[in-house]
């Protein structure tokens, strides 16, 4: 299961300014350069878009690495795929 929440303040006990985000070195860190970040908080990761860093999604370590392993595998490539018109 994946949660939605919008704010970490509280939850568990960590606090905002408490949390590691981090980011894969292939993002730069000008403007137009956008990534998921991520942070552990004990059992849980938190993930995040850095254009819009209040909103923020929350898994398990194992469900996640479900997640990379079916993208890797393109066995959700067409929910990335363009509707014809």
């Amino acid at each position: 299961m994946i949660s939605f929440v919008t704010s970490l303040s509280g939850r568990e006990g960590v606090e905002m300014t408490e949390v590691n985000w981090q980011k894969s070195t292939y993002s730069s860190a000008g403007d137009g350069n956008s990534c998921i970040e991520l942070a552990f908080m004990g059992r849980t990761v938190a993930l995040r878009e850095s254009d819009d860093p209040r909103t923020v999604v929350t898994t398990t370590p194992a469900k996640l690495g479900a997640m990379l392993r079916s993208i890797k595998a393109g066995h959700l490539d067409h929910l990335a795929a363009i509707p014809e018109t």
